[in-house]
């Protein structure tokens, strides 16, 4: 990898990892078809700590206050006395599934699924679906929740659609705002939610990834400055991403995302049919 295409990879996580269109299908599109090198699940993962970091300095007003009304909660032995500490609890465990079920289908998730057919595949079917969650909100939540309204089932639900984003091309943010939608939050909320609850799952699989692969990562000076370099533009890149996602949807839908979703996916799956680009 050049530091160019680390730069480019960067600017590419931080745009593609809060808009609802998948961050790992584009870094694995993107080196495919200019022929670059796959940057592998491990390279994707740490870099996502660049995009952490843009998630608790644009919300680090609820993440101070979160983590004080825990520790407040702790202190005077009533965890769950005010909103914010139930939020935080709420999170905690909203990552257990993605966490169990990451371990359980790891090798999986780093190989057999980053085929360029499962991500086309996923690109299309869940566009599909969280078209399906914007019509249920439509026609079904009159008056959408806030995120001082959210219970512990919303939490466990949402959780449950994070897991469906450890299959390449389902889009974190994407299935989580599909299931705060389906659970009835409004957009702004099902997004701000769906960002709070990314914090733990994408913290630790960074520690693990680099962990594990630290020699490969870190193999020589080059690779390791086009690792920071990655995360740096992917978190200034990322900042600007929320910011722009969470004021569209306060007034707008998803529809654009969806339709360049199921645009997305047909165009890969034509070019693998075609021959063009590898499966792998």
């Amino acid at each position: 990898m050049t530091l160019w295409q680390a730069i480019v990879l960067g600017i590419i996580q931080g745009v593609t990892e809060f808009l609802p269109i998948s961050s790992t299908a584009h870094l694995s599109i993107v080196p495919a078809l200019f022929g670059w090198e796959d940057p592998g699940a491990a390279f994707t993962a740490v870099i996502q700590w660049g995009t952490l970091v843009a998630v608790l300095i644009y919300f680090r007003g609820d993440v101070f206050r979160i983590l004080k009304a825990m520790w407040l909660g702790i202190w005077d032995g009533k965890p769950w006395n005010s909103n914010d500490a139930r939020l935080g609890w709420m999170i905690g465990v909203g990552t257990l599934p993605v966490v169990l079920l990451g371990l359980l289908f790891h090798h999986a998730i780093e190989t057999t699924l980053r085929s360029l057919y499962v991500i086309s595949a996923a690109a299309i079917v869940l566009s599909l679906v969280l078209l399906a969650a914007e019509l249920t909100a439509r026609h079904m939540h009159a008056k959408p929740r806030m995120l001082g309204q959210l219970g512990w089932k919303d939490a466990i639900g949402v959780g449950l659609w994070q897991a469906v984003a450890l299959v390449p091309g389902a889009s974190r943010s994407g299935v989580t705002i599909t299931g705060g939608l389906f659970l009835g939050m409004s957009r702004d909320t099902a997004a701000r939610f769906s960002f709070l609850l990314s914090l733990p799952a994408v913290y630790g699989a960074g520690v693990h990834q680099l962990i594990k692969h630290r020699h490969e990562l870190l193999a020589s000076g080059q690779s390791t400055l086009n690792l920071v370099v990655c995360t740096l533009v992917s978190g200034v890149v990322g900042y600007l991403a929320i910011a722009f996602l969470v004021g569209y949807l306060k007034r707008h839908s998803t529809y654009v995302f969806i339709v360049y979703r199921l645009a997305l996916g047909g165009v890969l799956l034509a070019l693998l049919m075609a021959g063009v680009l590898p499966s792998q």
